[in-house]
């Protein structure tokens, strides 16, 4: 070896040392194949080792706390949520910090009040480049509970719970004969109930959960007790607000034909409207990509979206799809109207058998004078339409045009409490002596509110005959469903 190639390699040698205890490997071995090559000075040239840029290397997922309770995560994910060299971090709040803090990275404190925070952690390198990366901490109401499910689930599906015979034969009630409700029946070939499906739908239902403080459900504006409806004129939000119009009762909701739903009918389905309360700012307050987030980040959601659905993904179209299927199951069927319908297989109903005279009194008026059933159809009470029924003479409120509002079903009207799109009456009576003496008269009345003249319809009925209406409406009454365990609050009180 000549003494040339003898210092080259001995100065190579010397660098992959150095490099070596320096940088590392790669770079050394980088030095080792410059360093046969020289500048006019002999000396090999060195590569300078390249630090790694700033980038997030593992994002950091949505996060779980609860209020009042002392809450800890490690943002920098023990220093592998980003690459580089010589990081500093800082961690940021969004809307307030909610009672939570944070050191280089690692966040801490008891958060004060449900709801998101947005924590945003900045990492910083030595060259003052800087990375981010936002997530969510999701704060949790301390109350809430997990629900407690039956070990034999209820039935919802028609298979394994099908409707009375005389909601699908055309025998009595309503119009005459006609009485099915099978030509109303609003559920799509695409999200027929099932069991599963409606277990599901109940638990969300009453899930606080959905609401972006915890504090209200679906269930806080329809009780079961009311025949899924509120006893308030205007219910409440959640943080005190008032609905603008009264909660519509929602047993029977599957037989409308129109199909669609609130009382100025701006959903077209079931599935849109069921998931609009959800985002309202007055209502429950959320966006729907927070609501699946808040779910998903509930351990006990995953196996009933799995029975569901045959996967645990939680989406908000499957959310939809499952509050929508356990609407449809709110068949209310088993009143004292019900009763008379026993042998209805082999003739027609026995109102005598069932029925005091008054009550047979209401029905006859409620069928032919007084004309509810006109609007009013079928073996279950379906409303038909929208109708404008003349509740002022100039219009406050255009509902689904020209002040008109979807007709709901009259089942358990008796336990409402509240009525009208406004819920101004607060009584059976009064409703009854609206249609008696004070329908209004207004460019856009419906027809059959009219009478002599093209004047809004007087009927003038005795108070005998207004108090048969009344005690033939509260046979309509059922309840067996207003208490049944399958349709109940699933989460501990």
């Amino acid at each position: 070896m000549t003494g040339h190639a003898y210092n080259s390699v001995r100065r190579c040698r010397t660098a992959i040392a150095k490099a070596i205890f320096t940088v590392g490997t790669t770079t050394a071995l980088g030095a080792c194949s410059a360093g046969d090559q020289t500048g006019d000075s002999g000396t090999p040239t060195i590569a300078a080792p390249t630090a790694e840029p700033v980038r997030v290397a593992l994002a950091n997922s949505p996060q779980s706390a609860t209020a009042g309770i002392v809450f800890s995560y490690d943002a920098t994910k023990g220093g592998t949520a980003f690459t580089g060299t010589a990081l500093r971090y800082v961690v940021t709040f969004a809307p307030s910090a909610n009672g939570l803090t944070a050191t280089n990275g690692r966040i801490g404190g008891a958060p004060t009040v449900a709801g998101f925070t947005t924590a945003t952690i900045v990492a910083t390198d030595a060259s003052g480049a800087s990375v981010s990366n936002a997530f969510p901490i999701v704060v949790f109401s301390a109350d809430l509970a997990a629900p407690t499910l039956p070990v034999t689930p209820y039935t919802y599906s028609d298979a394994t719970s099908p409707l009375p015979a005389h909601f699908t034969l055309a025998v009595g009630g309503g119009r005459g004969v006609g009485g099915s409700v099978v030509a109303a029946d609003n559920t799509p070939a695409s999200n027929v109930t099932t069991d599963a499906g409606a277990a599901l739908g109940r638990v969300l239902f009453y899930e606080r959960r959905l609401s972006v403080n915890d504090r209200v459900s679906c269930a806080s504006c329809h009780q079961q007790q009311t025949g899924f409806a509120d006893t308030a004129r205007l219910s409440r939000g959640f943080d005190g607000g008032s609905t603008g119009r009264h909660s519509m009762a929602l047993q029977n909701a599957r037989f409308y034909t129109r199909g669609r739903f609130f009382w100025d009918e701006r959903a077209a389905t079931l599935e849109a409207q069921v998931l609009q309360p959800i985002q309202d700012a007055t209502e429950m307050g959320m966006t729907l990509d927070n609501a699946v987030t808040k779910l998903t980040l509930s351990s006990f959601y995953a196996p009933l979206f799995q029975a569901a659905f045959g996967t645990p993904d939680i989406t908000s179209d499957r959310v939809s799809r499952a509050l929508s299927q356990f609407v449809r199951s709110l068949v209310s069927s088993s009143s004292k109207f019900d009763r008379a319908f026993t042998n209805v297989t082999t003739g027609p109903p026995n109102f005598a058998a069932v029925f005091t005279p008054q009550e047979q009194l209401g029905q006859q008026l409620f069928n032919g004078q007084a004309k509810c059933a006109q609007c009013h159809e079928t073996n279950a009470h379906l409303g038909d339409d929208v109708h404008n029924i003349g509740l002022d003479a100039t219009l406050t409120d255009v509902g689904a045009g020209l002040g008109r509002f979807k007709t709901p079903s009259l089942r358990n009207v008796e336990k409402r409490g509240r009525f009208m799109h406004d819920g101004r009456f607060n009584t059976l009576e009064q409703v009854v002596e609206f249609y008696n003496s004070g329908v209004q008269n207004n460019g856009n009345l419906d027809g059959r509110l009219r009478g002599p003249g093209n004047q809004p319809q007087r009927l003038n009925l005795s108070q005998a005959e207004k108090d048969a209406i009344v005690a033939y409406m509260k046979t309509l009454t059922d309840d067996a469903f207003l208490t049944a365990a399958k349709f109940s609050n699933p989460f501990p009180r």
